[in-house]
C-alpha cells in the first residue's frame, strides 16, 4: 500500500469513528429512566394512628427487702400471648386505640382491662414507640405509648378473642419472653424505673390488694 492509499484508508476509518449511532439506539441514562419510573408510580397514602398500653404491675411494696434492695423477682407484670402465622405464641404488652374523647392513661387502663382480665391504675409513663406498617393499601404511622400501672383488682383472663394467653411474669423474665425488640427496650427501662417506684410504695404503706 502507497502513501497516497494509505492516507484515504485513514480517512475512511476516521469517518467510521465519527459515525452517529441511530437513533432509535441511543441510550438512556439511568437517571432519566428513574425519574420517569417515579413519575407514572403512584404515592401511596399514609394515615397517622395511636395506641395506649402498658404494663399492670403487683407486688411492687413486697418486693423491698428488709435491707432496702429490691426483689425483682417478686414484682410481676401482666403480659398477653398471641399466634403468628406460623402458630408461634408472641408475647406483648397489652395495648389498643386511643378512642375518641379519652386520653393515652384512660386508654391504657381500659385496654388492659380488657386484654388481660385485670384493672389498673396508671401511676408512671414508660415510654413511647413509633413503627410503620401497610394494611389495606395504606401506609400508616402508629405511635404506641405505654405506662406503668397499678395493680387494683381482677383475675386474669383471655376471654378477648384477639388474645391466646394471659399471664403474670415475673419482672425478672420480662426482658426475655417479650417478642419484639422495642419492648425488650421498654421492658429495660422498667428494670431502672421499679426498684425506686417500689421503695416510693412501700415508704407510703400501698400494699397490693389480695
Amino acid at each position: 500500500m502507497n502513501e497516497k492509499e494509505r492516507q484515504q484508508d485513514g480517512a475512511q476509518s476516521k469517518r467510521r469513528r465519527r459515525r452517529k449511532r441511530p437513533a432509535q439506539q441511543r441510550r438512556r441514562s439511568p437517571q432519566s429512566r428513574g425519574r420517569k419510573s417515579q413519575r407514572n408510580t403512584p404515592r401511596m397514602r399514609t394515615t397517622d394512628e395511636t395506641s395506649a398500653g402498658g404494663l399492670v404491675v403487683s407486688g411492687l411494696a413486697e418486693a423491698v427487702q428488709p435491707d432496702g434492695e429490691v426483689d425483682l423477682s417478686r414484682i410481676y407484670v401482666a403480659l398477653i400471648g398471641r399466634l403468628d402465622r406460623r402458630g408461634r405464641l408472641l408475647w406483648s404488652m397489652p395495648k389498643g386505640h386511643v378512642e375518641h374523647g379519652e386520653d393515652r392513661a384512660s386508654t391504657a387502663e381500659r385496654e388492659v382491662w380488657e386484654e388481660t382480665g385485670v384493672h389498673g391504675q396508671v401511676f408512671a409513663e414508660l415510654g413511647v414507640i413509633d413503627y410503620w406498617f401497610v394494611s389495606d393499601g395504606v401506609r400508616i404511622h402508629k405511635t404506641v405509648h405505654h405506662h406503668l400501672l397499678r395493680y387494683q383488682d381482677g383475675d386474669l383472663n383471655d376471654e378477648d378473642p384477639e388474645v391466646t394467653e394471659v399471664s403474670w411474669v415475673p419482672v425478672s423474665e420480662l426482658i426475655e419472653r417479650l417478642a419484639y425488640a422495642d419492648e425488650r427496650k421498654l421492658a429495660r427501662r422498667a428494670h431502672n424505673l421499679l426498684p425506686e417506684l417500689a421503695r416510693k410504695e412501700f415508704a407510703e404503706g400501698r400494699m397490693t390488694p389480695q
